[in-house]
């Protein structure tokens, strides 16, 4: 099987075209003529994952974040993408990446944290329609870059919060101030999602999750809504539980791993 239909499943599910006008999901690095001896599923694509790789005898790694972000002027040693593009060329590794696009489509990243909460009847947040063409076809499909979902039963904000803490793994989840009332309703954004805290708002969510928020968004919200940030890689740790559902769904042959590395750059005292 080569490298290419396993990005044309991964398309499938999360077609280019849902992603941001900002990302550089897709292709990052390699040929995908290449026959695939199997793949490594990470969000960060790092050294140590392409050593990891390398030890696997995989070529290749799919990950959540894009690799190549901003474009790159030299490929020496002087950085670390610098050198991961060198050793992935070296070692004849491909890296891909779903980002946006996984994130915005149907059953993506904000569907696995929902899931993982326990919500019920989630439906994304401002979707839109979007034309794709697959196998010479095209279709339509709904995108949308957050969700919320409801809880099958109300829950105190503390219970709620110690809940969401528990279930990502954080070590410290920073909130504003305890909403006094019982949480129903739970708008969420996997990574930096800030900027969907005015939609939350519009859509009387009780409470809203994301990744990262910055500072000043935390004031004039008490008692409206019980914001929880979790940490960008805490909220998305889950992906790769996404990509190797698709994975193992439509190229069962294929050797899939989820790699061993903890590439969460973020440290706590």
């Amino acid at each position: 099987m080569k490298i290419k239909e396993i990005i044309d499943a991964l398309e499938h599910f999360a077609p280019l075209p849902l992603q941001e006008s900002y990302d550089n999901a897709g292709l990052q690095v390699g040929l995908t003529e290449a026959e695939a001896s199997g793949a490594l599923l990470c969000l960060d694509v790092t050294e140590d994952v392409v050593r990891e790789a390398i030890d696997l005898d995989c070529n290749l790694i799919v990950a959540h974040h894009p690799l190549l972000f901003r474009g790159l002027k030299t490929v020496g040693e002087a950085t670390q993408v610098e050198r991961v593009v060198r050793m992935a060329i070296k070692n004849d590794i491909c890296i891909y990446a779903a980002h946006t696009n996984l994130d915005n489509v149907e059953d993506g990243v904000n569907y696995k944290m929902a899931e993982k909460l326990g919500l019920v009847d989630v439906q994304m947040i401002n979707p839109r329609r979007v034309k794709v063409m697959q196998g010479g076809k095209e279709r339509t499909i709904m995108a949308g870059s957050g969700v919320m979902g409801y809880l099958m039963d109300p829950m105190d904000a503390m219970f709620f919060l110690e809940k969401v803490k528990t279930t990502f793994r954080v070590d410290c989840l920073m909130h504003n101030e305890l909403l006094a009332r019982p949480i129903m309703s739970v708008a969420l954004c996997g990574g930096a999602g800030d900027f969907l805290l005015a939609d939350a708002l519009r859509l009387e969510a009780d409470a809203f999750l994301t990744g990262e928020m910055h500072y000043h968004q935390y004031f004039g919200h008490e008692q409206e809504v019980q914001i929880g940030v979790l940490g960008h890689y805490q909220s998305e740790q889950f992906t790769m539980e996404i990509l190797a559902c698709t994975l193992e769904d439509a190229v069962p042959i294929l050797p899939v791993f989820t790699t061993a590395i903890n590439t969460n750059p973020i440290y706590y005292l």
